[in-house]
């Protein structure tokens, strides 16, 4: 019976959000940032992890950094938690508590730390039952989860997709975006909704979805690893249900967390990984050690270059002109008329860098008069080029070549 009333319920939310659709006025551009996830997990051993625990010193410390080496200053203002920062059970009202023992102060507490500073905290739950590291997710405390975060001065929201069926989630994602809207408080909605129906049910409806969901996990989780950042890349290149149409200002796809700085990546995969989230209009959050990272990352996470092309206010996600062992992908950005173009070079026996030669075209660069062409990392000056003139560039083996060509 208990359950009978449960799914009337979700019915009957349903038809009260039917003709109402996220409205937060956040994520006009990729929302940027630190998300622990990828780097730290579900360590929730803090004896024997005391700098690896999923806790609010982690939090706080990565909170420090980002404003003394110059990343919040550079956009990344979201310190997100992720899984396993909850009590294993809700209190005696059913309201979610974080753990006493890793997070003593309370989650309004880091809240209050991060808006001291000029950042913002974002969240993790679940629409089912249980999170995917086993702790209680929000499948019928909806409204009461989305009034705690709103409490606590949460910024951000990100619900997984653990426990549940692909048929609840077209129901359930677009309630949670109804609570969070009822808050009052702008709170940054991010869905694992398509990613879930990827792979149980093909047919994610991604116009309600980009109306639901300021940004939204398409592909498979990342991972610290050269061969999974392939596969997502691999992934948008296919562009199967023409997801470069669908993001906007507000609402953008999300191919995962940034992983530079980790174990996984050389240097050039690196600036891949940068150039190519820039030319997704991809989220830039972070997930590494702060505290312990190599000048050379922390560089090209805080490239104003690479930053720029990604923060684009037009808000137009690239795609992949050219798919194969040399590829290229393009995005429109501001002013109008202009592109960022990125050259890959996947080949595997390819010894060292690659020479490129294509007509400006032969890319789409068919305006009037020439094009002036930078180094998309550097902005240094390449040349002037009319749209019949050949582009000559030297891509790395597993690296990218980036330019930035504005008509004039």
């Amino acid at each position: 019976m208990a359950n009978i009333a449960a799914v009337w319920l979700l019915t009957i939310s349903l038809v009260a959000w039917h003709c109402s659709c996220l409205d937060n006025g956040l994520a006009l551009t990729p929302p940027m940032g630190w998300l622990s996830w990828v780097r730290y997990r579900c360590v929730t051993d803090c004896k024997t992890y005391p700098k690896d625990c999923i806790s609010e010193k982690l939090y706080m410390e990565m909170a420090d950094h980002l404003v003394s080496d110059g990343y919040r200053d550079a956009g990344y203002v979201y310190v997100n938690i992720d899984d396993c920062w909850s009590a294993l059970e809700r209190d005696k009202d059913g309201t979610l508590q974080a753990d006493p023992e890793r997070f003593p102060s309370g989650i309004k507490f880091l809240a209050d730390y991060m808006h001291k500073r000029g950042l913002k905290l974002g969240i993790y739950g679940d629409m089912g039952t249980k999170t995917c590291g086993g702790y209680p997710g929000s499948k019928f405390f909806m409204e009461s989860d989305a009034m705690s975060f709103a409490e606590w001065g949460v910024d951000s929201f990100k619900m997984d997709g653990c426990f549940s069926t692909a048929t609840e989630f077209p129901i359930s994602y677009p309630i949670m975006g109804q609570w969070l809207n009822r808050t009052g408080r702008p709170i940054l909605y991010s869905c694992s909704w398509p990613v879930y129906m990827s792979h149980l049910h093909p047919s994610a409806n991604y116009t309600q979805i980009a109306e639901v969901c300021n940004i939204w996990r398409n592909s498979r989780d990342i991972e610290d690893s050269w061969a999974i950042v392939q596969d997502i890349m691999s992934f948008f290149g296919k562009n199967a249900v023409n997801l470069s149409a669908i993001a906007h200002p507000g609402a953008f796809n999300d191919p995962d967390q940034i992983i530079v700085g980790n174990y996984g990546l050389s240097y050039d995969q690196e600036r891949v990984q940068m150039a190519i989230w820039a030319i997704l209009a991809g989220p830039l959050l972070m997930s590494n050690d702060l505290r312990n990272i190599r000048e050379e990352s922390r560089e090209l996470l805080l490239n104003k270059n690479i930053i720029a092309i990604n923060q684009d206010p037009l808000g137009i996600p690239g795609t992949q002109l050219l798919a194969g062992d040399m590829q290229v992908w393009m995005r429109p950005i501001s002013p109008k008329g202009s592109f960022a173009l990125a050259f890959l070079n996947f080949l595997i026996n390819g010894g060292g860098p690659k020479q490129v030669e294509t007509k400006l075209t032969e890319l789409g660069l068919t305006g009037a008069g020439s094009y002036n062409i930078t180094e998309g990392f550097t902005g240094k000056f390449i040349g002037l080029f009319k749209p019949s003139s050949t582009l000559t560039v030297r891509v790395n083996p597993s690296g990218v070549f980036l330019v930035v060509a504005r008509p004039v």
